[in-house]
Order: C-alpha cells, then sequence, then structure tokens
C-alpha cells in the first residue's frame, strides 16, 4: 500500500511538473499583459492600457490581418484538397497508399527552414513575386498533409455498405455524400481545417522566407520588432489569441460528449 501510495504522488508531481513546464510561458506572457508598467521583468500592477493601447498599433493589426486572412483562405483550400486526397489515398492499392502516405510524410517531417528557402527559390525560378499569393501557396502546401492524415482514418472507419444502400433507394451520389459520408467524416474534417488554420496562425520561418517585404504577418512583424524592444501589446494580443484558440478547442472537444450523451438519453 505504502508503494502504491508513494508511486501515485511520483506520477502527481510528475504530471504538475510537465504542466509547469508547458503553460508557464504562457502564464507570464499573460500576466505582464496586465502589467501596469512597461517592464517585461517587473510586474507593478495590473492594468489594461495595453489591451487598449493595441488599436493605436496600425502596423501590428495590419500584420494581424493579414496573418487571419491567410490562415482562413490556406485552412479552407487545404481542407478541401487534403480532404479529397484522402478519399483518393483511401481507393489507392497498398503500394501506392503506402508510397504515398510516406511523401505526405515528408513535408511534414522536414525541416521548416528547408521548405521555407525551397518554396523561395521555387517563386523566383517561376517568376511568382513574393506577397500575399506566393505566402497563401506555401501555407496551402504545407498544410494538406495534415488534414490528408487527418481525415483518412475517419474514411478507413466508414461503412460503405450505408453509402450504398443510399443509392440504392435512389439517392443522388451528392445527396447520399452529405447525408451518408459527410457526418461520419466530419470530425477528422474539422479536426485538420482547425489544426491547418492555427499552423497558419503559428507559422514564421515559411512565412519569413516567401511573404516578402509588402506584406507583413504577425509572427514576421514580432521578429522584427525583437531586434529592438518588443511592447506589451504584443503580450495583450497573443493572449487574445490563445484564448480564442483555447476556446474553439474546448467546442471542438465537447460536441462529441455532448454527441455521445444525447444518443444515451435516446436509448
Amino acid at each position: 500500500m505504502k508503494d502504491q501510495a508513494v508511486s501515485k504522488v511520483f506520477k502527481i508531481l510528475y504530471i504538475c511538473l510537465i504542466m509547469l513546464f508547458l503553460y508557464a510561458p504562457i502564464a507570464v506572457m499573460i500576466l505582464f499583459s496586465f502589467n501596469a508598467g512597461v517592464s517585461r521583468a517587473k510586474f507593478t500592477g495590473f492594468s489594461l492600457q495595453h489591451y487598449a493601447g493595441m488599436t493605436s498599433d496600425n502596423m501590428m493589426l495590419t500584420a494581424l490581418k493579414n496573418t487571419l486572412i491567410i490562415a482562413l483562405i490556406a485552412s479552407v483550400i487545404a481542407t478541401l484538397i487534403g480532404t479529397y486526397a484522402a478519399f483518393v489515398i483511401a481507393r489507392l492499392s497498398p503500394f501506392k497508399k503506402s508510397v504515398v502516405l510516406k511523401s505526405l510524410n515528408i513535408p511534414m517531417l522536414n525541416a521548416d527552414i528547408v521548405t521555407g528557402i525551397s518554396l523561395l527559390l521555387f517563386f523566383v525560378f517561376v517568376s511568382i513575386p513574393l506577397g500575399f499569393f506566393s505566402l497563401l501557396i506555401a501555407h496551402v502546401m504545407f498544410n494538406v498533409p495534415y488534414v490528408a492524415m487527418s481525415v483518412l482514418p475517419k474514411i478507413r472507419q466508414l461503412n460503405k455498405s450505408t453509402y450504398e444502400a443510399a443509392l440504392d433507394l435512389g439517392a443522388p451520389p451528392a445527396l447520399a455524400f452529405r447525408k451518408v459520408v459527410l457526418p461520419e467524416i466530419l470530425p477528422g474534417v474539422v479536426s485538420g481545417a482547425l489544426m491547418a488554420f492555427t499552423l497558419s496562425l503559428d507559422d514564421f520561418i515559411i512565412s519569413y522566407f516567401t511573404s516578402g517585404a509588402d506584406f507583413m504577418t504577425l509572427s514576421v512583424y514580432i521578429n522584427s520588432m525583437a531586434k529592438r524592444s518588443v511592447p506589451l501589446t504584443v503580450n495583450a494580443l497573443s493572449t487574445l489569441l490563445f484564448i480564442v484558440v483555447f476556446v474553439i478547442l474546448v467546442v471542438i472537444n465537447l460536441r462529441p460528449t455532448a454527441r455521445k450523451a444525447k444518443a444515451k438519453v435516446k436509448d
């Protein structure tokens, strides 16, 4: 009994240390976003001045707008391409499927700096000017494998006979897909879209090489400021982004639980 109690305490302590290691930087960022002063090392009191100060920083707001536009458009396009790619991959022979899946792993495992430089050289080679479109293409490219890998397991779990039964009953293929297939793969599609959005929102290295001088994302803007001094308005903005992403994750994770609870009530 004593050994079990010691083991339990050790496990709890270990988990607490891991959580502290992961979330201590975020907690410090959130705390100093409310700092009444401008120091990043000394907390002098609570204030909302840095949240109010965000509205006066036009360059930061422009960079934020650019980041959200790129992340939204890239995640939508990557979700459409990645979902279709997952259906194509699912129909391949085992050998071809293995080759394609290993090929999809390369962009995910490849170093971002290699991807960024290679895309930069590619855009220069094909005479695509660096800016909005080059950055959008880059973000779609590195997000597609994540979406495909997220949707593919759901396609494997599909009951093909249900879709075929809907067709036999006279449903058009589009309607059968919307009523039978889409609800089954929707969790994977949503997970892939969310992952693509957050990856685009967070990306720095690839954006740095492919955005050009006239189109700046938030991460590139913060990097340019870090050479001087990053104001605490960045903490405030980062805190708001963190809260938004956290709420989205909570909602998405609570949806399956709510569905299971409703199913149990119906049964």
